[in-house]
């Protein structure tokens, strides 16, 4: 998985590419651990849109990303998920747990 990091004015942009599972998990966490300790990061969005597979684990990995976010008064935003990863969140009932929105210039501006 490819994992890219740039910030908008105070909001952190986490952007996916490829299958993100068990696999690739230590390089996201590392990532993310990164943006959390910036004081200046309001919010955080995960960009999505050229994510193809979630597994068990990224699942879990993206709760506690969303309990973290909110421990550390950080907004947390799911952008752009494709059809199969909003499937996969849906069946675990899981999409309801995120705030997620269509399109990264969305989720950004409703941190700003």
């Amino acid at each position: 998985m490819k994992i890219d990091v740039q910030t908008h004015n105070a909001v952190a942009i986490l952007s996916l590419q490829g299958e993100f599972t068990q696999e690739t998990l230590k390089p996201f966490e590392d990532a993310v651990n990164t943006l959390l300790v910036d004081k200046k990061n309001e919010g955080l969005v995960l960009d999505m849109s050229k994510v193809v597979l979630l597994d068990s684990q990224t699942l879990e990995a993206l709760l506690d990303l969303n309990d973290k976010c909110h421990d550390h008064l950080r907004q947390f935003k799911l952008a752009g998920l494709d059809e199969t990863c909003r499937k996969i969140l849906e069946i675990t009932r899981l999409l309801g747990q995120f705030d997620s929105y269509p399109d990264l210039a969305e989720a950004v501006k409703s941190i700003a």
